[in-house]
């Protein structure tokens, strides 16, 4: 839980909209020990300070490692651990950063996931866009960047409200002005720590996948904006590979068999949450039909993927939330 709190620190120079001191909480799983220290170098020279949270798994000697020596080696006064004794999802490792991001008297926090890598001025510009918002009087939660994905030459992952659901904007690279955005991808997510004391954190039951969706819908329903800011940049990978769909070429990410389990459970525990708009739920209920189809048509082991997602449609539908008790096979 977020508790309310002031902004103790002292503001960014220029800063008259109450932006404040910047956080920036990593959350560390198995990270590739060059991209992790890749993106902390790029985070040292644009936020006031860096919590890594080690989410490994308990028992993953070598991931610890590689997250501890990531922090002692981050540029200047280094990156500040927050050990969670092992992975706890990520939610709940984001909510630790969170707080004591809040306890610390930091009033924004960008959110990166350890396989990111920030624009040299990204942070510069989310906290403009933010800054011009809260002049012009709108109630900002976050501002997010435009999220590419290297291996995907599609649109990049700005997402706008349709009736049906959330839907990439055209354009959206060339857009002059900050977007409108349906959620935010939480990965370069820059959230005030004001709305998240009004909004609450992050629903650590879904463990991971369709996190920040399920926040951005809370934020959207208690009256906060949203912003994906065009000119604002971060690289991301999403999935373990990308394939293309073999009947028009479009890049589909390809995530591991239990990862098929997280997204198929949480859709449903979405869908019956109360949070999604009519339209947005037969949206939904169509893209999870596509997602399973997809998967079990054409992406091998397709066994296991048949467990997983069978797995976590009965599990959701039996709002069954938290971490997966036994490991689905690869």
């Amino acid at each position: 839980m977020i508790e309310p709190a002031s902004c103790k620190g002292a503001q960014a120079p220029g800063d008259v909209s109450g932006t404040g001191r910047i956080a920036a909480v990593v959350v560390a799983w198995r990270p590739d020990p060059m991209r992790l220290q890749a993106l902390l170098d790029a985070l040292a020279a644009q936020v006031d300070t860096i919590y890594l949270v080690d989410n490994a798994e308990a028992d993953d000697d070598e991931a610890r490692r590689a997250i501890v020596l990531a922090a002692a080696h981050c540029p200047g006064q280094g990156a500040r651990l927050i050990p969670m004794g092992g992975n706890l999802g990520i939610a709940a490792a984001q909510n630790r950063g969170l707080q004591t991001a809040r306890d610390e008297g930091h009033c924004c926090v960008l959110l990166c996931d350890d396989d990111s890598l920030p624009a040299p001025d990204m942070v510069a510009r989310l906290r403009d866009a933010m800054q011009t918002a809260l002049r012009a009087g709108r109630r900002v939660a976050a501002v997010g960047p435009l999220v590419g994905d290297a291996r995907d030459d599609a649109a990049v992952l700005v997402f706008g409200h349709r009736w049906i659901g959330p839907q990439r904007i055209p354009g959206a690279a060339h857009a002059p002005a900050p977007l409108d955005a349906a959620f935010l991808v939480a990965s370069g997510c820059l959230v005030r720590v004001e709305a998240l004391a009004a909004i609450g954190g992050m629903r650590e039951d879904l463990f991971i996948d369709h996190v920040d969706l399920e926040w951005s819908l809370r934020a959207r329903r208690a009256g906060w904006a949203l912003l994906a800011v065009p000119s604002a940049r971060l690289a991301h990978r999403l999935g373990e590979r990308v394939v293309r769909l073999p009947w028009s070429g479009r890049p589909f990410h390809v995530h591991a068999p239990v990862r098929n389990y997280y997204l198929a459970r949480n859709t449903v525990l979405l869908l019956r949450s109360g949070l999604l708009p009519a339209g947005w739920r037969l949206g939904y209920l169509l893209w999870l039909a596509k997602y399973c189809a997809f998967n079990l048509l054409f992406v091998p082991p397709r066994r296991a993927r048949w467990t997983a997602l069978l797995r976590g449609l009965r599990d959701g539908l039996a709002k069954r939330g938290g971490r997966l008790p036994t490991i689905i096979a690869a």
